[in-house]
């Protein structure tokens, strides 16, 4: 009796090393412009302004991602279905991030109406009081999912456009696949020309 109470110890310590040690391999590039990748199932295109897109006839669905945001609310991304998603990965400790925040607050105020919905994902700040902080120093005017040790970034599919460091912005079409990514901070020029030709879309 007394043996296995030793070995659930074990595997609880392994299974908890394992998912830091993902959690710490995704955020490596933390805080910086970060390298496009992706592999061949990816059939993305490279855009000049740093913008990866992917013709609607490749997109992935885009994973699960809900949980409780930075105000204590429950939101799940897929109940957006039906309008253009842009995604911000963003923490509150990250100088690129503070650096665009007030462009996305802009464009998501003009976008408002447009059948755009902008959400955060905050990452790595340890208390939701840093993050919300954040929000009403740069008056977000969305909602962010506090996901501090990054567990929703590692629900992308494998070759997708996936988000591979703090900032990344993806952007989800009407139909909730994977349309669009950028890594490091966006101007609001750039982010204008990643979010209009979504809205075009039928």
């Amino acid at each position: 009796m007394t043996s296995r109470a030793p070995r659930r110890r074990t595997r609880r310590r392994i299974t908890l090393l394992a998912a830091g040690a993902a959690a710490a391999s995704l955020t490596l590039s933390a805080c910086g412009d970060g390298a496009s990748g992706g592999s061949a199932q990816t059939r993305f295109v490279q855009g000049k302004n740093g913008v990866d897109t992917v013709k609607q006839g490749d997109r992935q669905p885009a994973p699960d991602l809900s949980g409780e945001t930075t105000t204590g609310k429950k939101l799940d991304v897929a109940d957006y279905k039906g309008k253009v998603v842009i995604l911000n990965v963003w923490g509150s400790w990250c100088g690129p991030c503070i650096a665009e925040a007030d462009n996305f607050a802009k464009v998501a105020h003009d976008t408002d109406g447009k059948g755009v919905q902008f959400i955060g994902i905050n990452t790595r700040d340890s208390e939701k009081s840093q993050a919300t902080s954040f929000e009403e120093e740069h008056k977000v005017p969305y909602p962010s999912l506090f996901d501090p040790t990054g567990r929703l970034m590692l629900r992308f599919p494998k070759g997708s456009l996936n988000p591979q460091s703090i900032p990344s912005t993806i952007a989800i079409d009407r139909h909730g696949k994977i349309a669009a990514r950028s890594i490091g901070p966006l101007t609001e020029d750039d982010l204008r020309k990643m979010v209009a030709p979504l809205i075009a879309e039928k």
